[in-house]
């Protein structure tokens, strides 16, 4: 049984987290949506798994549906439709994960496209985001008990000063070169990226992509060594990493950015492709390598087309409305902020 484990002051402050994010992209004038968690096809990503289930209908035959890794495959038709600015506060599902202090198979997600902007515009807004939710749940946070599984929760004061705009900028070229000595200028292709990686004694596999190795310097070098002290925002992301945001002044780099907060990636931002054919041909590469997941799901053909004349110039935030709960609370686990974690629903003692 898991109501006893329950810590109603923290139900109170996601209550309020969520109440005070609506008012701040209401009172700016987005238009708040509320999109289906199931869908017949998704937009391919490649690092992806996602859960598949199936609607069964006695007059005809059964459609394979997908629980949403994000709700981006809903609010792109809204944005080529001239819905204006959104944003939605969903519950998004994504497989193949360890679940662990920031990672939950269910989890809630902020996503906001501002229309007529670009990443760094982007940026700015998160940072209005980010001292509005401070101001008004800093005293709620302050008058928190302890939570009830005895641990301290980390000083206040502290964890919220760590939060607070205005967030520091560096490029992913830069942070990479500042903690390896490897300049991405010269690591354009797979083959000199992987030799010095694997220098630097980082286990790397023969002919893996450009992204992967990346990703493994990234995750063991360069993510444990950024900085804690304020919000990091790394903005240039490769183009080596396929992702559907718009390409950069230098074609090397993406206009996309990451948010770290005390070490934790909290939200991830594009400047939207607009193109429907660099649309089309992320899809066809996607697709393709979705092919092998351990959860093959369907990818609509005729999606690249709602990027058409009529898609609007736009920047799209995806954030984790839990880890920002367990930063704002100076908590150390996703379990402490959610209501019947996996974890905890997966425990034998609940089953006895």
């Amino acid at each position: 049984m898991l109501v006893g484990m329950i810590d109603h002051a923290m139900v109170r402050l996601r209550s309020l987290l969520v109440r005070e994010i609506r008012a701040f992209f209401q009172g700016r004038g987005y238009l708040e949506v509320d999109t289906p968690k199931l869908a017949p096809t998704l937009i391919p990503e490649a690092h992806l798994e996602v859960f598949a289930t199936e609607l069964i209908s006695p007059d005809r035959p059964s459609v394979p549906l997908f629980l949403i890794p994000s709700p981006e495959v809903w609010h792109k038709q809204l944005l080529a439709e001239g819905s204006g600015s959104i944003f939605e506060i969903t519950h998004c599902f994504r497989n193949g994960e360890q679940i662990g202090p920031y990672h939950n198979p269910e989890f809630t997600m902020l996503e906001y496209y501002t229309v007529d902007a670009d990443h760094r515009d982007s940026i700015a807004v998160t940072e209005a985001l980010f001292a509005s939710l401070l101001e008004a749940l800093t005293p709620e946070i302050a008058a928190m008990p302890k939570p009830g599984g005895g641990h301290d929760r980390t000083n206040a004061a502290l964890h919220l000063n760590r939060l607070r705009p205005p967030f520091v900028r560096i490029s992913v070229r830069d942070s990479v070169l500042e903690h390896t000595g490897l300049d991405l200028n010269r690591l354009t292709d797979s083959e000199s990226l992987r030799a010095e990686v694997g220098r630097l004694g980082i286990h790397v596999e023969d002919g893996e992509s450009w992204a992967d190795t990346f990703n493994r310097l990234f995750v063991d070098r360069v993510e444990p060594a950024l900085s804690t002290d304020r919000p990091l925002v790394l903005t240039d992301y490769p183009s080596g990493i396929p992702v559907l945001a718009s390409e950069g002044n230098d074609p090397r780099y993406r206009n996309r950015w990451e948010l770290y907060v005390n070490g934790v990636e909290l939200a991830n931002c594009y400047a939207e492709e607009t193109n429907a054919n660099a649309v089309a041909r992320f899809f066809a590469g996607q697709a393709a390598a979705k092919r092998a997941a351990r959860v093959p799901h369907t990818v609509d053909p005729h999606y690249p087309r709602v990027f058409g004349p009529s898609f609007p110039r736009c920047s799209g935030v995806a954030l984790g409305v839990d880890r920002l709960l367990m930063l704002l609370a100076g908590e150390i686990n996703m379990s402490g902020v959610i209501l019947f974690g996996m974890s905890g629903i997966l425990s034998v003692s609940n089953y006895r």
